[in-house]
């Protein structure tokens, strides 16, 4: 029996937006589809595939990079491997690494002939959105993202902030909508996909850290440290094992948050521009 192309929707977003927690929303949405989420994280340690409430089969993880520029054959071959598993899923989910080229992820799908493309979910940080696109190395490259979504999603807030929105609508994006309690399984049948004649936005080179280690600091050294984080860490996620249990973390711009979580270890990505932040310094804040 010949199956229909496979949809599939690519999650995107700027680093922190959200994409993942969307995500988990989605899956524990009574919506009785079978879906496979491919995850792209930037670094050696695929934090996001972590963070999903999902079980192993229903999650191919990419590392190493984003999937626009360095992970293309990688795309390709987990495309080839999610249309040859039995049974096949109802939909694919494609969450983008918070530098990645949704368009350029997009066109892979478009490449395949046995999938179809189902169209961009935009997130946006409600709280440090505005910062990000006024920001002169990286705005382009966050403006690029809002620009090529099907559907605009602000993060984080009830309400879409009116300077956010504005900025957003100006850019020629589709109008925003707050997140909110909103059903995202909808979505996925719901977007009516754009052309994909955008262009694309070079982005600036970025510093990546990471950190794996079995022995545990205590509560007050981990609050030390976010406390202390170098200018220009601009995200930090993952979990710390403290002498007082463990804590998932995650720094976004200016705002940190932690809260309890089962871990047996400290493991830890940290990103940020390159000519803002280097590994040597991340590694050296982290180990002082």
């Amino acid at each position: 029996m010949t199956l229909p192309p496979l949809p599939m929707t690519v999650v995107s977003g700027y680093l922190g937006a959200g994409k993942t927690t969307l995500i988990n929303r989605l899956l524990s949405e009574p919506h009785g589809m079978r879906l496979l989420v491919l995850v792209n994280d930037f670094g050696a340690i695929n934090i996001d595939a972590a963070l999903l409430a999902s079980r192993d089969e229903d999650t191919i993880a990419l590392t190493n990079g984003c999937v626009c520029c360095t992970m293309g054959a990688d795309l390709f071959m987990a495309l080839g491997d999610v249309l040859d598993r039995q049974p096949r899923p109802d939909h694919l989910i494609v969450e983008a690494s918070g530098v990645a080229d949704p368009v350029a992820i997009a066109n892979a799908a478009i490449a395949e002939p046995d999938m179809s493309y189902a169209g961009i979910l935009t997130v946006v940080d409600g709280l440090n959105g505005s910062q990000v696109m006024n920001d002169p190395q990286i705005g382009p490259q966050v403006t690029q993202q809002i620009t090529a979504g099907d559907m605009v999603l602000v993060s984080k807030t009830d309400e879409v902030p009116d300077d956010l929105g504005q900025a957003i609508r100006a850019l020629g994006a589709r109008t925003p909508r707050a997140i909110g309690d909103m059903p995202f399984a909808p979505l996925l049948s719901g977007l009516i996909p754009r052309p994909l004649g955008r262009a694309s936005a070079p982005h600036p080179a970025y510093a990546a850290w990471d950190h794996e280690s079995d022995a545990p600091i205590s509560r007050a050294a981990m609050g030390e440290k976010l406390e202390t984080r170098p200018e220009g860490l601009y995200r930090l996620k993952g979990f710390i094992l403290t002498d007082d249990g463990g804590y998932e973390v995650h720094v976004v711009g200016r705002y940190v948050s932690a809260k309890r979580a089962q871990t047996d270890k400290t493991i830890l990505v940290g990103l940020g521009p390159a000519d803002r932040i280097s590994h040597d310094a991340i590694e050296k804040w982290w180990t002082a």
